[in-house]
């Protein structure tokens, strides 16, 4: 049994048989859901009503908007159809994009960000992912840790006051005012790509490690026979859907 559940890398049936999303409904749902949610995330994360919390909500909902539409596009381009799984999935890429910087670059850097977003992510949710042919159900790292790093290392960037930014807080010797004359792309991308780097370290080697302790402890697979018979019957006893 060991030996079965450690040699499985994917999915019984992963890369073989059609493995969509029981309900594109209930997506649809927990999305807008989510994208709702995000607002107060982004705005409410500034703790009061004023022209920076517009600012992170109008930023929040224009580059969701952008991303879902490149996603869109560009899978319709390249499938001939588009799909309502693929807006959907644009949009969570926006939203999480956007999130660093949505309380500093200007409206129109959002809207290029979430259409920069929307694109990439589904390069490597498409072409990466099935080259390198790891499963990841949830497209986790191809929406999240893509977007988060494309939305951190853009935010060096749509934070300059030339492109429509609010230019860098000075969180020093005046907190809540900007920092004259202090902001330099390069210095400030620099600053963006290491807080990337050591986010990468730390959730990378931290996660190898509770990974394995929780493979050591009860393993991180279950059997083949209780993935085919499904795990809302060997773990719960129960079914979610009975037809």
């Amino acid at each position: 049994m060991e030996n079965n559940r450690t040699a499985q890398i994917g999915m019984v049936g992963y890369g073989r048989d059609l493995l969509a999303p029981h309900s594109l409904t209930m997506t649809m749902i927990g999305a807008s859901l989510l994208w709702v949610g995000w607002f107060g995330f982004n705005a409410g994360s500034n703790l009061e009503a004023n022209g920076t919390t517009a600012l992170a909500m109008i930023n929040t909902f224009v580059a969701t908007c952008a991303a879902a539409l490149a996603w869109l596009f560009i899978e319709w381009g390249g499938k001939g159809k588009p799909s309502l799984l693929g807006l959907v999935s644009g949009a969570v890429a926006g939203l999480v994009a956007v999130t660093p910087a949505s309380g500093f670059a200007g409206p129109m850097g959002s809207l290029v960000l979430g259409l920069v977003a929307g694109a990439v992510c589904y390069v490597f949710c498409s072409t990466v992912k099935n080259a390198f042919g790891y499963d990841d159900s949830l497209d986790v790292f191809g929406i999240h840790c893509i977007g988060g790093i494309i939305g951190a290392l853009a935010t060096g960037i749509l934070v300059a006051p030339s492109l429509g930014g609010v230019g860098i807080a000075d969180y020093t010797s005046n907190p809540g005012s900007l920092a004259q004359g202090a902001y330099s792309m390069g210095a400030q991308v620099w600053t963006q790509l290491k807080a990337v780097l050591v986010t990468l370290a730390w959730s990378g080697i931290g996660s190898a490690i509770i990974y394995k302790v929780v493979d050591v402890i009860i393993g991180l697979r279950v059997t083949t026979e209780e993935e085919r018979e499904g795990l809302d019957v060997t773990d719960h006893g129960e079914r979610a859907y009975n037809y």
